[in-house]
């Protein structure tokens, strides 16, 4: 088995420190598109996050199989946190 590569939370946009329009609230785990045994290519779409004024969908810088979700829908999430590991391709 080759290394797994990490999917992670991405660091939230400056702005939302200076404007806190988008961030309100905490920011939960909307959806969760993929499970382990799932082929995903780069820049699919493997979460949803909700904030209380936007959704934003994570994309996975990695192509592979899902091997582990980590996160479960209605959880809430930070920065950095670790969301699921891929075998990539």
């Amino acid at each position: 088995m080759a290394q797994l590569a990490e999917v992670r939370i991405p660091i939230y946009p400056d702005c939302w420190e200076t404007c806190g329009n988008c961030a309100q609230g905490d920011v939960t785990v909307w959806e969760i598109l993929v499970k382990p045994g799932d082929k995903v290519n780069f820049d699919d779409n493997v979460i949803t996050l909700e904030t209380g004024k936007v959704a934003l969908d994570i994309q996975t810088p990695h192509a592979g199989t899902v091997v582990e979700v980590f996160v479960t829908e209605g959880q809430e999430v930070a920065e950095g946190a670790l969301i699921l590991t891929i075998e990539p391709l």
